[in-house]
Order: structure tokens, then sequence, then C-alpha cells
């Protein structure tokens, strides 16, 4: 790979904006080549704020475009095996943001296109980039808590998505959707495979979600292969604001992960102790969404394999498919099953 390496983005979607944005103003060595969105007030309206860029209205002229390198991939789950495996027979290095896609038998012939064709591949599991989460991570592997024995997750959304996203025909569901996220983190911190999964779903702050075939909260109990148990929870219930921890309970210590507070000012008067809270993810996760695309380019330039495997991508989605059948055959269920 070049010491200046292209790159386009797919997708302008809301986080399709941030990567482009960060890849066309922050990350040196790296150029933003061109975006491709079929929606023309998108691509207006970003090129209205980058300049020098190509603007396209679907992703085969990006493909084609020789000054491309890499591309992220930022469109809607659906669209990702169509996209990224012409990205891969294209030769171009691929960043896909999660899940990779609403099966196991899209997911596996997306890596198996990669495999063939050998490109770079990385997953958009930002958390592993949160300087919190990827110091816990360093401090297990240094033993300081022992061996992992137990682990909760918990992620917290302040408010529903849209009816139409929620359905799991476009978005996988909330698990799919949003407990990938968690799933990917238990693995990492466990460093063992989950062996099965039971799963209880409500939907009584958000009852409209039923309509669609979603829920507002999931709690997921697992059982990794080497013996140790986790819970995850998810939901898009915590109306205070976003709310992502993680705790992990060691032979020989614990861990907890994550923050609650956003502004370090506390209010002390007569009524209590107040203060803030995390308003939304852009907050509380946006430098590790940069990160991950900085990793990502600087993978690129020294020629090695990301962080993120797409072993680990796939690992996430069986495990959060398996809870999906858990809640909705009510049973435990084995993710080899899936």
């Amino acid at each position: 790979m070049t010491a200046h390496t292209g790159i386009a983005v797919i997708g302008l979607g809301r986080m399709g904006q941030v990567y482009g944005y960060h890849v066309a103003r922050a990350i040196p060595g790296a150029t933003l080549v061109a975006v491709a969105d079929a929606r023309p007030e998108a691509t207006s309206a970003f090129a209205a704020r980058v300049s020098g860029v190509t603007i396209a209205n679907n992703y085969e002229e990006v493909l084609a475009n020789p000054a491309v390198q890499a591309v992220i991939v930022a469109t809607p789950t659906s669209t990702h095996r169509e996209i990224v495996i012409a990205a891969a027979e294209a030769g171009k290095a691929i960043f896909c943001e999660k899940p990779t896609a609403l099966t196991m038998a899209d997911t596996d012939a997306m890596l198996a296109v990669i495999a063939r064709t050998g490109v770079m591949f990385q997953v958009g599991f930002m958390r592993r980039f949160d300087a919190g989460c990827a110091a816990a991570k360093r401090q297990i592997e240094a033993g300081v808590i022992g061996t992992p024995v137990t682990i909760r997750s918990i992620g917290r959304d302040p408010h529903r998505t849209s009816l139409e996203y929620a359905d799991p025909a476009i978005s996988g569901g909330l698990i799919v959707d949003m407990g990938i996220h968690d799933f990917d983190l238990v693995r990492w911190y466990m460093g063992d495979e989950i062996e099965r999964v039971h799963t209880e779903v409500a939907a009584l702050v958000y009852p409209e979600l039923g309509t669609v075939g979603d829920v507002d909260t999931a709690m997921i109990n697992l059982k990794f292969s080497r013996g140790g148990v986790g819970n995850i929870e998810v939901s898009r219930t915590a109306l205070y604001g976003y709310d992502i921890q993680c705790t992990i309970i060691g032979t020989g210590g614990t861990l907890q992960v994550g923050y609650l507070q956003h502004t370090p000012l506390l209010t002390l008067t007569r009524q209590g102790v107040l203060h803030d809270v995390v308003p939304a993810f852009p907050q509380r996760f946006g430098a590790a969404y940069t990160a991950q695309i900085e990793h990502f380019v600087e993978c690129l330039k020294q020629d090695q394999a990301p962080a993120v495997s797409a072993a680990d991508a796939r690992a996430a989605l069986q495990a959060s498919i398996a809870a999906t059948v858990s809640q909705r055959e009510g049973r435990i269920v084995y993710v080899n099953e899936i």
C-alpha cells in the first residue's frame, strides 16, 4: 500500500458522514477520494462541506475509480453483502459497519470472497477502540484480575429508533442491531466463545415496537465454552441518557468499564447531589468511532491485519442471531445451531 491512501465512503447516513469528514480532515496519509449515496440531497450536502471529492450516486462508480484503494461501507445492513463482495472482487480494502449482514449465509458469502481475494477487511466494533474498554482489555491480558469467570455488559439507549428501522427485516432487531457490540465485547474480554444463550424480552415502554416485531428490552444469559457465565442487557428505555457499562469478574479481581456522568461537575445542594448524563452515542464513543478508522488506515499503510478480524465479526453475529432465535422460540439456543 502506498504512503498516501485513497479512500471512498459508500453511504452518507449518520455514520458515513462521520467517517467521511474524519478521513477528509484528520487522518494524515489518507485522502477522501470519493463518496457515494443514492440520495442526491445527501451527496450535495456533503459536497457543500468538503471540496475536491468525487460524488457518485452508486457504489459501482466508486469501485471503478483507480484512485480508490479502500472503501468504508456505511450503507444499510441489508446492502452489505452486495457491496462488500463487489468491493472485494475489485481489490479494494474494506471497512464495513456492523453487523456484516442480517444472516449467517450472507456473512459467510461475504467472508468467502474476502478470503479468496485476500483484501483487508475490518468491521466497525468501535468499543474496542474506546480508551476505557481498551484499558480493561490490557489489564485482563496482564493478569490483573486473574482469569475472567463472569461478565455483565449493559447497553441502554435513551430512546427508541423509528419503527421503520426497528423492523428486524431492516436492522435485525434490537439484539442484532444493538446487542452485537456487547456480544463482541464479552467474547473479547472473556477470551472465550459463547456456547449457549437464553433470552427474555419485553416491550413495555414502547409497546408499538411490537407492531414491527421488535422489543425495547432484552436480557440474555450466556454460558461460555470453558464454563464462564455472563449476561447482556440491551434496551432503548434509558430516558435519563446513554448508559454503556461492563463488569468483568475474575479469579483475582474485578474491572468496571464505562461512565454515566458526562461533565466533570457535581452540584451539591440541600436537595441532594446532581450531575448530568452522557446524552447519546456520539458524545460517548465519538473518539472511538474515529480511532477505528485511523486503525484501518494504519493497517493499510503497514500492510498488517486489523485488530478486529472477520472471525470476530462472524462470531458476534452468530451469537446475536442465536439470542434472537431464543427470543422468538423461548428456549435455550446453542450458538452452534446457527
